[in-house]
């Protein structure tokens, strides 16, 4: 019998309510921002109320870019796209065959790998990074899709979670695969992967929005304009010394890069829910 306490639930949902509020308020203040025009957006203080200016200030920026000298902010959306997806794919295909190696082969030192690969997590990002920097530009892969994305597809939690995943299959099933002499590959596509698909709808979402929301990585490898991710392109919206920013329409910007991540988690949330809920069982 579940005990009523009224005191408790009001409780409850008052803090639901506070931390709801808490996330929502400065999105509510950028949508706001987007639909002013260039006088109304520098009122102090300025109107919670929303202009009519949204579709203005969103296609200014989407065919004009973040700045004088930028690529049109659909072609950074649009790269921001390809650098996003490529890594999701790479990195899940990556992380799922190197776990499936570590738990399908038998070989020497092969829990030595694992732990090599899993204490990468203990590298804080900013002692990888700059190394992987000087590999990429030893690579002559600056300014590319390749030296966007490579570097990035290669995820030691991913291969820790598949490899949690893998544990859990019957070892029945692994040995009756190798007696009915199944190859490897076979089993991994005709049992594993079909096994595996919550798992992979939840390890898309959450993969795809690291790679859409990338900024110091693009900052340092790319420097043609037309290679520029939305995120860090919105970085050349704001004015430095005495020139003056159009918050409309970086918020417009800001609004416009949401799009994306949005869809892919509304589009999969229930998958995204259920992998999440199968990973903790």
């Amino acid at each position: 019998m579940i005990e009523n306490r009224p005191g408790l639930t009001i409780f409850s949902h008052t803090m639901l309510i506070a931390g709801i509020a808490v996330i929502l308020f400065p999105l509510y203040v950028a949508f706001v921002a987007a639909t002013l025009d260039n006088k109304a957006v520098f009122e102090t203080p300025m109107t919670l109320i929303p202009g009519g200016h949204l579709l203005e200030n969103m296609a200014i920026i989407w065919k004009q870019g973040v700045g004088a000298n930028s690529a049109p902010f659909w072609l950074m959306m649009l790269n921001s796209f390809i650098m996003a997806f490529s890594i999701t794919v790479g990195k899940i295909a990556v992380s799922m065959l190197s776990a499936f190696a570590i738990v399908w082969f038998r070989f020497p030192l092969r829990n030595l790998f694992f732990w090599m690969i899993f204490i990468t997590l203990m590298l804080p990002v900013e002692v990888r990074i700059f190394p992987t920097v000087e590999v990429i530009a030893n690579l002559k892969m600056l300014d590319s899709y390749a030296g966007l994305t490579l570097p990035l597809m290669a995820s030691a939690t991913a291969t820790f979670l598949f490899r949690q995943f893998f544990m859990t299959l019957p070892d029945e099933l692994i040995e009756a695969a190798r007696i009915d002499g199944a190859s490897p590959m076979r089993f991994f596509r005709d049992i594993v992967l079909p096994l595996s698909k919550t798992n992979l709808a939840a390890l898309f979402v959450i993969t795809f929005i690291y790679g859409w929301n990338q900024y110091l990585w693009p900052l340092l490898i790319v420097q043609d304009v037309n290679l520029g991710t939305a995120v860090a392109g919105i970085k050349g919206m704001i004015a430095t010394g005495e020139g003056t920013t159009q918050w409309n329409q970086v918020m417009a910007a800001m609004l416009l890069t949401l799009i994306p991540p949005v869809v892919i988690v509304l589009a999969m949330q229930r998958a995204f829910v259920r992998g999440l809920v199968d990973s903790e069982k």
